[in-house]
């Protein structure tokens, strides 16, 4: 309930501030009034001391104008601002001097009339000093309204600022303060403060009503808003763990098919799921494509895994995994999209191979078809010149047998080029591939050819394992050529940096400066190889103690 409202308060406070304007105005207003002729009273009544020593004069001097005088005296004396001095309001000492004034002329008035002058000119001067008091007393009169009006005004003007001084008071106590304090509370709510400073409830007013009114919509609010932050947690949870599964699978789909080499994609994508899938340990396998782990094994920890299904329904391999707790349908989508993957990189890889066998059979046919065709025709013709030319003729002879030389060295750079493209290029590790190489040439050479090295799950690209298998091809032929050996070893490791080591090591003669001779390019093919696989080739030679041929480059697919 209301007990003092505002808008009355105010209503009131403006209304006494009316009233005392009002009253002040009107008192001073009357009094401005009432002294509207007293200027014309004091001016009447100084002009009575002149008319008095003029009716002196025209008594003492005979004048005919005394009575006209004597009748404007009488009309001065009775003036209408003179007599309004007979009025309640004013004060007793003008009122009693003016009267005084009035009875000495009723008595020098007839003494005049009647001829009688010498008496009126010995009270003259009595006469006009009861005149000075009387304008003296006008005047202190005058002066008096005017403090009156003054005093009212001040009054009034101090008794306005008071009332003001209390209104704004209570304004500010029981308006502004408690409006000020109602913003500062919804400022507070919107910014989902509900724990602000109390308002002031126990006004008597609308403002204590709706300080209660805001209070308890606060306290409604803030079980709300609690109850809602609650459930938008819980969905922010679910949205944010979902979010970050999806990115996850995401990073790992970019990864997979990212066109760079898909043998570093794998081990990415174990590191990935690792860091943001909380798991312990990760492993991939997948035979004899790879095999591949990323995290801590812990050992009573139990394994968790999911098989990889080839397209033909067969088990491809298997993704296994160590976590206290694992999100189903995360590691399913993951172990999809390895699925997928792998099967995309098979199918890629046979599609490159065969490419790649299709490209060097069709090279092969051409250069069979056009080249080896052309250098038989020469050669038939160079059997044919060597009949013809003289024995004599030492210079021709001379000329003819280099011609001769020349087409024969054609003819082998050209078999071994044949050899070369119709080398068989099929997928397998990196043994494997040395092996074939090596059985190829075993029958070629007397020295005994080596082939050792670590067992690896490794495979390469069908352009890489060319590289690699024509890198070594071309040492073990300069070995056999050049170097006088007995013995030839093959060896094949990882370096320490985790990078694929070929040391190819003969006990031959050594590799004579110049390296290269003119017109042989092996040893630039060889270094351009070697670049295409992103790797390093070295070659250490001492005349007497062999040489050993050394290529180094990084892990290929996986």
């Amino acid at each position: 309930m209301l007990k003092r409202s505002v808008t009355s308060s105010l209503a009131r406070a403006l209304f006494a501030i009316v009233v005392l304007s009002v009253l002040a105005s009107a008192l001073a207003l009357l009094t401005l009034s009432a002294s509207l002729r007293d200027a014309e009273a004091i001016n009447i009544a100084g002009s009575l001391r002149m008319q008095s020593y003029r009716l002196a004069w025209d008594a003492n001097t005979g004048s005919t104008d005394l009575p006209q005088d004597i009748r404007n005296y009488q009309q001065s004396v009775n003036a209408p601002a003179l007599r309004a001095l007979q009025r309640d309001y004013v004060p007793d000492s003008v009122k009693e001097r003016y009267q005084a004034l009035q009875l000495s002329w009723q008595k020098l008035q007839p003494d005049l009339l009647a001829g009688n002058t010498l008496h009126y000119q010995q009270q003259v001067s009595h006469y006009v000093a009861q005149i000075d008091h009387f304008v003296l007393a006008l005047q202190h009169w005058a002066e008096l309204k005017m403090k009156l009006v003054a005093g009212a005004s001040l009054l009034g003007f101090i008794a306005i600022a008071a009332l003001v001084f209390w209104t704004l008071r209570l304004v500010r106590q029981q308006v502004v303060t408690p409006l000020n304090q109602l913003v500062l509370a919804s400022h507070e709510i919107e910014r989902a403060n509900f724990k602000y400073g109390l308002l002031n409830t126990a006004l008597p007013n609308e403002l204590g009503v709706l300080a209660q009114a805001f209070t308890h919509m606060s306290g409604e609010l803030e079980k709300h808003y609690v109850y809602l932050e609650q459930a938008v947690k819980e969905k922010t949870s679910d949205l944010q763990q979902a979010n970050r599964r999806l990115a996850l699978l995401y990073r790992c789909s970019q990864m997979l098919t990212s066109p760079l080499n898909s043998g570093r994609a794998y081990p990415q994508v174990l590191e990935q799921a690792l860091e943001h899938a909380d798991l312990y340990a990760i492993e991939l396998h997948a035979p004899p494509q790879c095999q591949i782990a990323a995290g801590k094994v812990i050992d009573h920890l139990e394994w968790r895994s999911l098989p990889l299904d080839a397209a033909s329904g067969s088990q491809a391999g298997e993704l296994r995994w160590q976590a206290l707790y694992t999100e189903p349908q995360l590691m399913q989508g993951l172990a999809s999209m390895l699925t997928r993957a792998l099967q995309l990189d098979r199918a890629e890889q046979k599609v490159r191979h065969l490419l790649l066998m299709e490209e060097r059979a069709t090279i092969a046919r051409e250069l069979h078809d056009s080249l080896a065709q052309s250098l038989v025709y020469l050669r038939i013709q160079m059997t044919r010149l060597k009949r013809v030319v003289s024995n004599d003729a030492s210079p021709a002879q001379d000329i003819v047998g280099e011609i001769d030389r020349a087409l024969t060295e054609a003819n082998r750079q050209l078999r071994e080029l044949l050899t070369t493209f119709r080398l068989s290029i099929e997928p397998a590790d990196l043994g494997t591939a040395l092996q074939q190489v090596v059985t190829q040439l075993r029958p070629q050479t007397e020295a005994e050819i080596l082939l050792a090295g670590s067992p690896s799950q490794q495979h390469f690209t069908a352009q890489q394992q060319v590289h690699i298998l024509q890198i070594a091809r071309e040492a073990l032929l300069n070995a056999i050529r050049h170097a006088g050996a007995s013995q030839i070893i093959v060896h094949y490791d990882r370096a320490a940096n985790g990078d694929n080591l070929i040391e190819i090591k003969d006990n031959g003669l050594g590799l004579q400066p110049p390296h290269e001779r003119a017109g042989h390019y092996g040893l630039a093919i060889m270094h351009e190889r070697a670049k295409s696989l992103n790797g390093q080739l070295n070659i250490a030679s001492n005349p007497g103690s062999g040489t050993v041929v050394t290529l180094q480059f990084p892990p290929g697919e996986v």
